[in-house]
């Protein structure tokens, strides 16, 4: 069953770049690599040979994972968004209940997800207790060290 993924236009390109980078440049590495081993000689005992076709297999599988990703991936608009509640590409600021801390976060999907730039995803226990609430509603968060409350103070986009 496929997973539909919602990405901003920027995370779909650079997805998109990924890929090109792993067919254009590295497969054709990979396939000079073995060449190159096979040229040695006997195949049996060539480890650099066996350590090229492992590469070639786990590239492979990381492009053939990328392509399906993509082919469920879908571009949000932006200026569509509902900031009536916390969804997909929502700025979402809250206020940790315990200690009043104020953090800011925009809510993306795995793949764009990157604490240094305070996009957190939907899928992390954060991102998943944010979806779909309002301004002024709690969300009781479930974390290693317990129950975390946040107050949604402001949604934007």
């Amino acid at each position: 069953m496929s997973h539909v993924n919602y990405y901003t236009e920027e995370g779909l390109r650079k997805l998109n770049e990924e890929l090109e980078q792993l067919k254009h440049v590295e497969r054709p590495k990979i396939s000079a690599q073995i060449a190159e081993a096979r040229d040695k000689g006997d195949l049996s005992e060539n480890a650099e040979y066996d350590a090229a076709k492992e590469a070639q297999g786990l590239l492979e599988l990381k492009i053939s994972k990328l392509e399906e990703v993509l082919s469920n991936a879908r571009v949000i608009d932006e200026s569509q968004l509902d900031t009536s509640k916390a969804l997909i590409l929502s700025k979402v600021k809250i206020k940790n209940t315990a200690n009043g801390a104020i953090m800011e976060y925009t809510l993306v999907s795995e793949k764009e997800a990157d604490l240094k730039q305070k996009k957190i995803s939907v899928d992390s226990p954060i991102g998943e207790g944010l979806l779909g609430k309002s301004v002024g509603d709690v969300a009781e968060v479930k974390v290693p060290s317990g129950i975390m409350k946040f107050e949604i103070i402001e949604i934007s986009r």
